[in-house]
């Protein structure tokens, strides 16, 4: 899959400069993670603190050894099991990592995509591409690539149009530096399924500083218009209480009766399948910014593994409020 188009981009990071990718998960703000210039660039781009360490996409798993060392024997087997896909590996680096990449620390995040076009960028440039999502620092990671547009503007070099993201939300981050791997962001890719791979233990993070990996700011993924999640049985007295100066607003449900009267509220469905709603999340919060709404009202989701990483993104985005 070769085309013209993948050819420039790769030219563009051959170059120093900054290519947005799809992804399944989101869009990707993409440089050579071994120029220092350019990875620099993906930094201002974003407005995005230098502490916080960025993921290295690579075409194939058998790159890993280009990039990590003291590799255990989890790390593999999870790349042979996801790999391609929604899984990111934080392993301890190599010497040359920079550390900008690395936000400073000793290990590094590294993740094989499974989208088709990313798979031909990486390819064709061959070697690791750093690329957090292709938005601000703490916005709405991007699913499109007219996100991409709206985010960045002429920031970037190059846009490659990929369609929508098929899953929509990040990847999840397993560490693997230490003697128990830790999930450090929860993605669609549960700690359930980590474990069936690697019979081992699989932890959550508890009091890790937020700069360990991406996604971890207690602001993140949020849409600008103020954002509250309620339990269902607690929406109804809650917008009884709220003064009109808090309306217009949206209301998203995912199950059935939880529909407002009132004119000034606009009811949004969202799918009552976890997979369904991480798809649709991020666009939705990011139409309704544009909508004029004084806030955007999120009915909790299920208390399960499924629905963790969509629990962990309304919480973050819940937060700029």
């Amino acid at each position: 899959m070769i085309t013209p188009e993948i050819i420039k981009a790769a030219d563009i990071l051959r170059a120093g400069g900054l290519v947005a990718l799809p992804t399944e998960t989101v869009y990707g703000l993409g440089a050579d993670a071994r120029n220092e210039a350019a990875v620099r660039r993906i930094f201002a781009a974003k407005e995005r603190p230098f502490n916080h360490p960025l993921i290295v996409h690579l075409a194939e798993a058998s790159q890993l050894t280009e990039w990590a060392s003291d590799i255990p024997p989890a790390a593999w087997q999870l790349a042979q099991a996801f790999w391609p896909g929604p899984l990111t590996l934080i392993l301890k680096k190599q010497p040359h990592v920079l550390d900008i990449v690395t936000g400073g620390q000793e290990t590094v995040g590294l993740r094989v995509p499974a989208h088709p076009v990313a798979h031909a960028v990486l390819s064709a440039f061959g070697s690791g591409v750093a690329a957090p999502s292709a938005n601000r620092f703490t916005h709405i990671s991007p699913t499109s690539a007219a996100a991409v547009r709206e985010e960045l503007g002429d920031k970037v070099d190059w846009i490659l149009d990929g369609g929508d993201c098929a899953i929509g939300l990040e990847s999840t981050i397993v560490d693997l530096s230490g003697p128990v791997p830790v999930i450090l962001r929860p993605g669609m890719i549960t700690s359930q399924a980590i474990h069936d791979v690697i019979h081992a233990p699989v932890a959550a993070h508890q009091g890790v500083s937020e700069a360990r990996a991406p996604g971890m700011h207690h602001l993140h993924y949020a849409p600008l218009t103020k954002t509250r999640v309620l339990a269902a049985e607690k929406i109804p007295a809650y917008l009884q209480s709220l003064p009109i100066t808090e309306f217009p607003l949206a209301l998203l449900t995912h199950t059935s009766g939880h529909a407002s009267a009132r004119k000034d509220v606009l009811h949004v469905q969202m799918p009552d399948h976890p997979g369904a709603y991480a798809h649709e999340l991020y666009r939705t919060l990011r139409t309704l910014d544009h909508q004029g709404l004084k806030n955007i009202i999120v009915q909790a989701v299920p208390d399960t593994m499924e629905w963790e990483a969509i629990r962990d993104r309304l919480a973050k985005a819940s937060q700029r409020s």
